[in-house]
């Protein structure tokens, strides 16, 4: 196989789960990584800093997800706005193409306790850049930040539930229904007009 064929990344991500798989995470090297994808070993730090990078690499959700708030109507609501998000990640993301190559990352994840701590971090950073874009849309800064935390908690219900072995949804119907589930949630701690006291 020729080193130079293009969509390196992605063959490279394949590869390295196909072989997380095989003999687990820690017995893999970037070498048998790169080797397995029919690149060079250069070609993978071209492109990754280490074998765990090949599991996060770039955000690929901020930028959707961001243009999207930003696009949402004027008129729309915060969490309307967060749910015009959500249909573009799973437009451009979140497809039926990229579910089975999903559901092997998040089994490498959840059996890594420092897997699932960059995998927290890079939760940090995507609701950090929700919060930028709701606040660019005149939000209030509270208001800002409880709507992108609101949306988070969404997404990674979402994300639970499409990553499943078992799962046959399309992930924007997911995500969707865990926005409304986020969103009862939330009106129920509040116990209705009235409960909270006011300063």
């Amino acid at each position: 196989m020729a080193r130079w064929e293009p969509n390196a990344p992605q063959r490279l991500a394949d590869a390295a789960l196909e072989l997380f798989a095989e003999r687990g995470y820690e017995n893999t090297t970037v070498l048998d990584i790169a080797q397995r994808a029919g690149l060079a070993k250069s070609t993978f730090f071209r492109h990754f800093q280490d074998k765990r990078e090949v599991l996060f690499g770039e955000n690929a959700l901020a930028g959707p997800l961001v243009a999207a708030i930003a696009a949402a109507p004027a008129e729309a609501a915060p969490l309307d706005a967060v749910a015009c998000g959500f249909d573009a990640l799973a437009r451009d993301v979140f497809t039926p193409a990229r579910r089975a190559f999903t559901v092997r990352r998040r089994a490498v994840i959840d059996a890594h306790p420092d897997l699932q701590e960059r995998e927290a971090l890079k939760g940090v950073s995507l609701t950090a850049s929700m919060t930028r874009a709701m606040a660019d849309r005149g939000l209030p800064d509270l208001v800002a930040r409880v709507t992108a935390e609101l949306g988070a908690l969404a997404l990674r219900i979402a994300y639970r539930r499409w990553s499943d072995s078992g799962n046959t949804d399309e992930f924007g119907a997911l995500a969707r229904r865990a926005l409304g589930e986020v969103q009862a949630a939330a009106l129920t701690v509040e116990g209705g007009p009235g409960r909270f006291p006011r300063p």
